[in-house]
């Protein structure tokens, strides 16, 4: 063990038991390179945290879901009770397609008058990915959990939906002065057009309400009393540069982040005779003493060990979430 390690087993409890005990936090965000395994690293979070919070909720954004290939449970962008659970529920959503579900459904209830506001609306770069945000934000604010685990997609997705509440409200500023600039013109055309003319009011008034959600929304992702990002990498060179990038960027929105997981390590027998495994372990071994040198002093760093077979089913994810909160101790 390094004098880094040792500096960091003394100073910070190596598990994610600070982030169960702060029951002020609301959002919770897992997210790390793709193939790390944060989907079982949010999921096993949410056991946990069902284990202390009344009610959690746990979201997957990333359009390639997994909740439901980890649970053995199919759930869709409506809130599904986990089997097995009392307070825990699930869901998978795709912001990129609640736009579009938006969109038709202003269409239908607005005619020329909502496809014009639309085309404006998508005049303006990354609105659409956005307002998909925005919508599931205010989907998500409607229900009453104690704490949402957000399982993310890969980091450039992640760092992007970050970034949603400040692109939405910036584009919603400049779409509302833009829409009513253009109010009377609007207005004239949709009556020849035989629209109604409080369609331009209704569209704005849900502008409004949006910008009312997503302000709230920013505010509590920047309050690290409601807020904290659960980065998940594996100890190989490029896990460990995408989890640096990860945490400049979550620095730059003021998102609190000072826990990290560390998945499939290899622990092989010391008596084993693998070569592959020992050469492996040694390179795991070179880039997890560089996690410590560089977040040893200020994060909790949790070491999770190569798992034998799949983690998949309540059960299985059961026993896995407990290397969040026991230190695991390798084979002597």
């Amino acid at each position: 063990m390094s004098t880094n390690e040792v500096a960091y087993v003394e100073h910070n409890d190596p598990t994610l038991q600070s982030i169960l005990d702060q029951h002020t936090l609301k959002w919770i965000f897992c997210g790390g390179k793709g193939g790390v395994g944060k989907t079982t690293t949010s999921c096993s979070l949410a056991i946990q945290l069902a284990k202390v919070r009344p009610s959690v909720l746990l979201i997957s954004t990333d359009p390639a879901h997994n909740l439901s290939d980890a649970f053995g449970q199919k759930f869709g962008k409506e809130a599904t009770r986990v089997n097995g659970f009392g307070n825990l529920s699930a869901m998978e959503i795709d912001p990129a397609s609640s736009i579009q579900e938006m969109m038709e459904q202003s269409d239908q209830q607005g005619g020329a008058m909502s496809g014009m506001m639309s085309d404006l609306a998508f005049a303006i770069p990354g609105v659409d990915e956005a307002m998909g945000f925005a919508e599931i934000m205010k989907h998500v604010k409607s229900m009453e959990y104690s704490v949402i685990v957000f399982d993310t997609a890969p980091t450039g997705h992640t760092l992007r939906f970050l970034s949603f509440p400040t692109v939405l409200e910036k584009a919603l500023a400049k779409f509302s002065t833009l829409g009513r600039s253009f109010g009377p013109m609007l207005n004239q055309m949709t009556s020849m057009m035989g629209g109604g003319g409080s369609s331009q009011e209704d569209m704005f008034a849900k502008l409004e309400s949006m910008r009312a959600v997503i302000n709230e929304v920013n505010t509590q992702f920047k309050d690290p009393e409601k807020t904290t990002f659960v980065c998940v990498c594996i100890s190989e060179f490029l896990s460990v540069y995408e989890t640096e990038r990860l945490v400049q960027e979550l620095t730059t929105y003021e998102i609190d982040t000072h826990a990290i997981v560390c998945n499939q390590l290899l622990y092989p027998p010391k008596n084993s005779d693998c070569q592959h495994c020992k050469v492996r372990q040694a390179m795991q071994a070179k880039y997890l003493d560089s996690i410590v040198e560089l977040y040893g002093e200020d994060f909790h760093i949790v070491k999770v060990p190569l798992e034998t077979s799949e983690v998949r089913g309540v059960e299985r994810l059961k026993e896995f979430s407990r290397y969040l909160v026991e230190p695991f101790k390798p084979p002597q």
